[in-house]
């Protein structure tokens, strides 16, 4: 029997929105926005200060446990402690990747034991050996540990955080220093060993243990080189990534949906985004870097996080392991999702800051901050991506004083980027360094097209300011006109998609390369694919000829070419061999929802972030930097397959897609006049229903999507989508309904209540062909407690009070097209300092 609710509009603060009807990223909350049953997807702790292992993941060798299983949860009861000596290895596994300092509290000890920490982020290096921060060995060093014979609490020194890893190696050597050998006595630890033993604990390694015999007489010897031992009661993590925030589940934001997939890649790209959040004075993992300011001699291999990397209390980075540096690559992608989910703006500031601090003479703002930004060094788009997280910072925070303050640097550094536009009509690169990948040089597709979309967003932020300069916006608008019809000279028509550049990467050139990343910012940068008065040229050649090209580019040619070369794993990037990138695959995710194709852009989520999540070596909890097109986790970017970064800014994309494109909420400006923000969701094929929203300082948005179907006197009728918008009071924006062929509504809407409307479809899914307004008190009341986790299935009383709306049941999800595997060309590998696997690797047979 269904529930008939009565159907009310719910006030704000009744349903645990929090006191405030705003956010200061300067005090961040201790509690979440927006509780509720999503919360279970949130992967970072409430309590920093201690983050134990779920489990123990492997042992061998002298190594005494609690239990049979080596696969057991620790005990932290007295005499449940984990006994290693010489030759013991013990991997311990925490529940989802972290940060932080490695803590242990010591319950016995003897020989004044020093042992090697070994730090992971993949179970695939989880050995005696970490994986690797910088990218002179394949690994890096073990970080040697002394605990010398006190016991109580023992932690690394601060220099010594890790800023990634889910497994920790603790391994004692098999030998230890003479000084041990010298002292001549049976320890508290061979009381403790045995009393451990009459317990009915096993020693690994040794599963002939005599029940009878004390496990002492199995440890120790006349030598004393084998009476080094520990004992250890308990092992935790002080996390110190997040430094904003004191309670790391305290969101600002929330999605939670139908797709379960879809709901644990959004947390996860929320999550990696906390831990590349770091306190400024435990950045720089790349020590050879860090040498060019503090002369450090530290030896290839070592590691460590102390050096300074910007000024204030937090700063948003590239990786939790490394670099752990301020690289604007990362901002097109990281600030909206930062802003959607935690607001942690101050950290973004403070990232700004210290890139416009390094400005060059000429205007050119650094490749990345420090170390980076003492010898040149400089990067075309990178140069552009620090003048985009502008904008967005902006955006997000309203912070226009701080704008007003960096607007002549600004300038500075746009035209920059103006003055390389030359009479192909494209930007002449003239540094090869971008994200690693090869080819970036010459007359190139992304950097124009970056470019482009730079222009249009200057043109804005210069409408806040209320600034029209030397340099004005007329000028930009009429350079976007230059720039389209140059970017006309790539585009290929038998491929249906742009080539890298009018070199060897053209059409017909002999390199041939259609961009993942420049085509998608062809897409993201809206510019006009048919511009007016401009023919069409021949490829062939950089020379302007009066030839037509048929058939002409159009958005939604280009996304389906893009999505034609996706690969089980993923969509390949072309311009770097042997590559999925997800940092290009964000790019891909906005100019798939650009080209109005969402359920593309969802499919991709699921594809290619859901591997990140599910795949062989990867963390389930936060998203790497990349991986090879075979599956692999190696990034071909580096030799060193350990050298990924599984916690990478630049790949949590979904995290601000979902809530821009799916939910359709769009911040437009920071202060009053004009529309303030726009909410266009489209649910996608994907979805049954969809829910979310974020809170900035002007207030918050919540937007809920769910399937319905018309039912009369028990007879099934028309099947829609209900939409409800919630805005902050005392703004203005404007609802936009409609599908892919078009809109059908368009409205502006005051905040401060809640607005409701219906699509109904004409086949079911597909095409929407009517929108209607529901009156106000036909909105679902919510409850605290089971009912909120079905929110969605409660029957709304329609307009005419006689027909109901129920959810849709019916609704079945699109299904995953089988696709091949990638395939490596290791020639080109080789190329990439990068060498083949040992023979017999499969990734399906992992």
């Amino acid at each position: 029997m269904k529930l008939w609710a009565t159907l009310i509009a719910f006030p704000l603060a009744a349903i645990g929105l929090g006191d405030r009807p705003y956010i200061d990223f300067e005090s961040l909350p201790n509690k979440t926005i927006w509780p509720g049953p999503w919360e279970k997807y949130i992967k970072a702790p409430k309590d920093k200060t201690r983050i134990t292992p779920a489990r123990i993941w492997k042992a061998s060798g002298n190594v005494t446990t609690s239990g049979i299983d080596a696969k057991t949860r620790i005990g932290h009861e007295p005499g449940g402690g984990i006994a290693i000596g010489p030759g013991g290895v013990l991997t311990l596994e925490f529940e989802e990747n972290i940060a932080g300092r490695v803590c242990f509290e010591v319950e016995a000890v003897d020989g004044e034991p020093e042992v090697n920490l070994a730090y992971s982020e993949s179970s695939w290096f989880a050995d005696t050996v970490p994986d690797a921060t910088t990218d002179r060995l394949e690994r890096d060093l073990p970080l040697a540990f002394k605990f010398g014979n006190g016991t109580g609490r023992a932690c690394v020194d601060p220099e010594f955080v890790r800023g990634g890893f889910k497994y920790l190696t603790i391994s004692l050597p098999r030998q230890w220093p003479a000084a041990a050998e010298g002292q001549g006595r049976l320890s508290r630890l061979w009381d403790t060993v045995d009393y451990l033993g009459a317990a009915g604990q096993k020693i690994l390694g040794y599963s002939g243990h005599d029940s009878r015999r004390p496990l002492s007489s199995y440890l120790s010897s006349t030598s004393g080189s084998n009476r080094a031992w520990v004992s250890l009661s308990d092992v935790w993590v002080n996390c110190t990534a997040f430094p904003s925030q004191t309670n790391g589940r305290a969101y600002s934001g929330y999605f939670y949906s139908s797709s379960n997939l879809l709901n644990r890649i959004w947390y996860a790209g929320a999550y990696t985004l906390q831990l590349s959040t770091i306190d400024p004075k435990e950045g720089s993992a790349l020590i050879d870097l860090n040498r060019v300011v503090d002369g450090n001699t530290s030896p290839q291999g070592s590691w460590y996080s102390n050096f300074t990397i910007s000024n204030g209390t937090a700063v948003t980075t590239d990786g939790a392991k490394r670099d752990r540096m301020v690289w604007p690559g990362d901002m097109y992608v990281a600030i909206p999702g930062i802003a959607m989910s935690t607001f942690d703006m101050s950290a973004v500031r403070n990232a700004l800051d210290v890139l416009y601090a390094h400005q060059y003479p000429d205007g050119s703002l650094p490749y990345a901050g420090p170390p980076m930004g003492h010898r040149g060094e400089f990067s075309d788009t990178y140069h552009m991506h620090t003048l985009l997280g502008t904008y967005f910072y902006v955006l997000y925070s309203g912070d226009l004083s701080w704008l007003q303050d960096k607007w002549p640097a600004y300038l500075r550094a746009l035209n920059v980027s103006i003055s390389k536009v030359d009479s192909l009509g494209l930007l002449h690169v003239s540094s090869t360094f971008d994200c690693l990948r090869p080819g970036m040089t010459g007359h190139n597709l992304e950097a124009s097209a970056i470019l482009h979309d730079l222009l249009s967003k200057s043109t804005i932020l210069a409408g806040w300011l209320k600034n029209c300069t030397s340099t004005s916006p007329p000028s930009w608008v009429t350079l976007q006109q230059t720039l389209e019809a140059g970017l006309a000279r790539l585009y290929c028509p038998r491929t249906a998609l742009f080539s890298d550049n009018v070199g060897a990467r053209s059409c017909h050139g002999s390199s041939h390369v259609d961009p993942q990343d420049g085509n998608s910012w062809v897409l993201i940068s809206r510019l006009n694919l048919t511009p007016a008065a401009t023919p069409w040229l021949d490829p062939k050649s950089p020379i302007r000829l009066n030839t037509t090209i048929s058939p002409a580019p159009s958005p939604s040619l280009i996304s389906t070419a893009l999505r034609n070369r996706w690969t089980k794993f993923g969509a390949p990037a072309p311009e770097f061999p042997n590559v999925i990138s997800p940092f290009a695959s964000g790019f891909e995710l906005l100019a798939h929802a650009a080209a109005e194709q969402i359920d593309s852009a969802v499919e991709l989520m699921l594809l290619e972030w859901g591997y990140l999540l599910d795949g062989p070596g990867f963390t389930n909890s936060t998203l790497a930097e990349g991986f090879r097109i075979d599956g692999h986790v190696q990034y071909p970017a580096y030799w060193s397959a350990a050298r990924n970064s599984h916690a990478h800014g630049w790949s949590s994309a979904p995290t601000s897609v979902l809530m821009q494109e799916v939910l359709g909420i769009k911040v437009l400006g920071p202060t009053g006049g004009g529309d303030e923000w726009e909410v266009k969701p489209r649910l996608s094929r994907w979805l049954g229903w969809a829910r979310g929203g974020f809170a900035t300082g002007r207030g918050r948005w919540e937007v809920k999507i769910w399937r319905v179907r018309e039912v009369t006197e028990r007879t099934d009728g028309r099947k829609g989508v209900v939409v409800v918008v919630d805005a902050p009071g005392q703004t203005k924006g404007r609802v936009v309904l409609g599908d892919g062929e078009g809109v059908l509504y368009e409205s502006t809407v005051a905040g401060g209540g809640t607005r409701a409307w219906v699509m109904w479809y004409d086949d079911g899914y597909d095409m929407a062909e009517e929108v209607e307004e529901l009156q106000p008190g036909v909105v679902v009341a919510e409850e605290e407690g089971e009912i909120r986790k079905n929110w969605y299935n409660r029957d709304l009383v329609y307009n005419d009070g006689i027909t109901v709306l129920e959810y849709d049941d019916e609704f079945e999800p699109l299904e995953m097209q089988e696709r091949e595997a990638g395939v490596v060309d290791w020639e080109a590998m080789e190329e990439h300092f990068t060498t083949p696997p040992a023979p017999g690797w499969d990734v399906r047979n992992t």
